[in-house]
């Protein structure tokens, strides 16, 4: 029966690759532990900008408002009212009389009164 290296090969890996990611964690977390220095950053003056010409503009000229007259409307014409046309009276229509339908059948109906068979016997009310 044929015998299978992989899993003895991956423990000696696997230790391999852990040992060497642990030593960079261990350098870069003292370098945390350490405090900072930080260079110092010169204050650098403030730029101001020069001051905006003041533009003077033309006066507007003066519109001159007119005065609202109230404006006559003019009158409506008297229309004289006309007449109601008198319609001729409609024709009474003769319907055709309706040939009568036959009676409609009736089914048959079941007694109200029949006894249903019980499928289980039935029971005594007296013990022997």
């Amino acid at each position: 029966m044929a015998h299978l290296h992989g899993p003895s090969i991956l423990l000696p890996l696997l230790v391999i690759t852990i040992s060497l990611m642990s030593g960079k964690e261990v350098v870069a977390s003292r370098h945390l532990l350490e405090e900072p220095t930080l260079p110092k950053v010169p204050e650098l003056p403030k730029p101001e900008l020069p001051p905006l010409p003041k533009v003077e503009l033309p006066p507007l000229p003066h519109i001159p408002t007119l005065p609202d007259p109230k404006p006559q409307l003019p009158t409506v014409p008297q229309v004289p009212a006309l007449e109601k046309p008198e319609l001729p009276p409609l024709p009474k229509l003769e319907t055709p009389k309706l040939p009568e339908l036959p009676p409609l059948p009736t089914f048959p109906t079941l007694p109200k009164d029949i006894p249903f068979p019980s499928p289980s016997p039935p029971h005594s009310t007296t013990t022997p």
